[in-house]
């Protein structure tokens, strides 16, 4: 760690140690040091760049929720070769509606959701980030659903734009990486391919039988038919489908075992299945990121994380400019 100050031990210590310092102990300013003045933030619904729109961001969730807790439940990193490092930070937050904003007014519900955090790291400052949130279960926390939020949230722009990221190099990356060669990786990186494009090996040769995967939308599947009856529906809404990877690392530690973290896009046209709805033609870009753990008898437990509140922006976006248009 070649330029981070000496009170940080390692990489996860870092990640922990600032997200706390920031968020839980609200040093939003510190922003300004631990970020670089020009970093680029993606996520599924677009990205901003520079310091200041990270804290106006972090600033405008703590007025909606102002007891947020980001319990770090995994970090998994891999070294850049050149004293920085990549790092995949698997967040669990608590949070209590009291404020408004996003997601409209105060509600009082009280929310729990997952987010993953892939930030490069140099110098004691973060460089660039992927982030994803699990927006899914936050509106149905909220008595919504992913669609109708989109919706409304489409109707309160009226003219303006909502652009979700269709690109995951866009703005031009600052960190180029690709992860490390760790076979763990390229065994998740395998593992997810043959789940969202073509089912082989077999769930049962992929997955401990006892699996334990959380997916969007805050849902909990366990065993094998579970957990084969989420990619199948998933594989079903998408045709002409492209997977690209574009980081995976694998490592073992002491205490965490075997693991691997991806972050991935999938491109494809909607046109079937049940989880977005009638089919629309709409082109569709999903960003995810996920983390996996292995044990004896294989896949134990994953965390799969992409934004449904996104997919439906593209789908209700693209019906809107077909009605348009006719």
């Amino acid at each position: 760690m070649q330029g981070f100050d000496d009170r940080f031990t390692s990489p996860p210590d870092y990640i922990l140690g600032i997200t706390e310092e920031i968020w839980e102990d609200r040093g939003v300013e510190l922003l300004h040091d631990y970020y670089t003045p020009d970093i680029p933030v993606r996520s599924p619904d677009g990205f901003v760049v520079g310091n200041e729109a990270v804290i106006d961001a972090t600033y405008a969730t703590l007025e909606e929720f102002p007891d947020r807790q980001l319990l770090g439940e995994d970090v998994i990193w891999s070294d850049d070769g050149e004293g920085g490092f990549l790092s995949s930070h698997r967040i669990y937050s608590t949070a209590t509606h009291t404020g408004a904003g996003a997601f409209g007014p105060a509600t009082g519900t009280r929310l729990r959701y997952r987010v993953i955090a892939d930030c490069a790291a140099h110098n004691n400052q973060i460089y660039d980030e992927w982030l994803v949130r699990d927006f899914g279960a936050i509106v149905r926390q909220l008595g919504t659903t992913p669609q109708s939020f989109a919706k409304q949230r489409l109707e309160n722009l009226g003219t303006q734009s909502l652009t979700p990221l269709a690109d995951q190099s866009t703005p031009p990356l600052v960190y180029t990486g690709r992860g490390n060669d760790d076979p763990r990786g390229h065994r998740y990186a395998e593992n997810l391919r043959a789940m969202l494009i073509d089912p082989q090996p077999s769930v049962k040769e992929v997955y401990d039988r006892a699996v334990h995967a959380e997916v969007p939308g805050g849902f909990d599947l366990h065993g094998w038919d579970e957990v084969d009856t989420y990619w199948a529906n998933l594989r079903a809404c998408f045709s002409d489908v492209r997977l690209e990877i574009h980081h995976q690392i694998g490592r073992e530690d002491e205490g965490l075992g075997e693991r691997g973290a991806l972050r991935w896009s999938l491109h494809g046209t909607h046109t079937g299945g049940t989880l977005f709805g009638d089919p629309s033609g709409a082109p569709v870009h999903i960003m995810g990121i996920s983390h996996a753990e292995f044990g004896p008898w294989g896949l134990r437990r994953e965390f799969v994380l992409f934004d449904e509140v996104a997919i439906w922006t593209q789908i209700l976006q693209h019906a809107s400019a077909n009605a348009n248009r006719s």
